[in-house]
């Protein structure tokens, strides 16, 4: 299958937009679960205002939050498709500032030196494109992630070294998460990356943080990390919105990569509650959405 960029670049488009407007069901379905289960009363009454925002965002198919994000695509090329690499960067860049353009969309992205703003959220670098391959047949899929700042800017890397063992890691995450303490807008999804270089576990880390609720890591070690750390943080009592409560995180996922003898990275990402992300995929069958 030959890769149609047109309808590229249109999907990277429509993606972008869509995420802004849609949360996904696992998502929602992880506010009501918290709010039914929580004790602090200011914190029930917090997650009662989430459910509304989102039931008025869909109604009046307006943005779930004014703040419209890095833009992030990640880009899966499935087996006997061909494609320029070029020209499909050019593409999904040309679809993120239609979005923004023609739709319109408030730009959240300026030069790190001079904090100009071009409005098209775009520029050097920027959207943020991952490529990768999968095992699937004349099929391209991309998930289009819009991440805010209030989560990305708690983000956090430590060079461990094998002697802190698991515990350091454990200790290293849950402090995270208490620096943040509100100012991710929780409920959150905690991100974890462990090993790897250090490029490499902070990717992992964001990969985490924008998985889906209900999915496990692939390795039974990691996905044990996971249930022990979602406990812990839960524990915390920083609750929604930071003021208090029982519901500080959805879950806590983590991603593993194989590493340095001599060394034990681990990095920390964090996604809001307003967990945005879409995703299409394209085949000689079409063009579908979701999430």
């Amino acid at each position: 299958m030959e890769l149609n960029l047109q309808q590229v670049e249109d999907a990277c488009k429509e993606l972008y937009i869509r995420a802004l407007k849609l949360l996904p069901d696992d998502i929602k379905e992880g506010i009501h679960r918290l709010h039914n289960k929580e004790s602090d009363s200011r914190a029930q009454v917090v997650l009662g205002t989430m459910v509304t925002n989102i039931a008025v965002a869909e109604r009046e198919d307006n943005l779930l939050c004014q703040d419209t994000g890095l833009p992030i695509y990640n880009i899966w090329i499935g087996k006997g498709v061909t494609f320029d690499g070029v020209l499909l960067k050019q593409a999904i860049r040309r679809g993120c500032e239609r979005a923004t353009t023609e739709y319109p969309l408030r730009s959240s992205v300026v030069h790190p030196i001079t904090r100009k703003n071009n409005h098209t959220s775009s520029g050097i670098e920027m959207p943020a494109i991952h490529i990768d391959f999968i095992d699937k047949v004349d099929t391209v899929e991309i998930e289009m992630i819009p991440k805010g700042s209030g989560s990305e800017n708690n983000s956090f890397l430590k060079m461990a070294i094998p002697a802190e063992g698991i515990l350091g890691v454990k200790a290293f995450v849950i402090d995270s998460v208490v620096n943040a303490g509100g100012k991710t807008c929780p409920p959150t999804i905690v991100g974890v990356g462990v090993g790897g270089t250090s490029d490499q576990c902070v990717a992992l880390a964001k990969r985490a943080a924008t998985r889906a609720l209900g999915t496990h890591c692939s390795d039974p070690e990691g996905a044990k990390l996971e249930t022990e750390l979602s406990a812990a943080v839960n524990q915390l009592g920083i609750g929604p919105q930071g003021l208090g409560g029982d519901g500080t995180a959805f879950a806590v996922h983590v991603e593993l990569a194989a590493t340095h003898i001599t060394m034990n990275p681990v990095a920390v990402n964090m996604q809001c509650h307003s967990a945005r992300r879409s995703r299409v995929s394209i085949s000689p069958q079409g063009v579908h959405y979701g999430f």
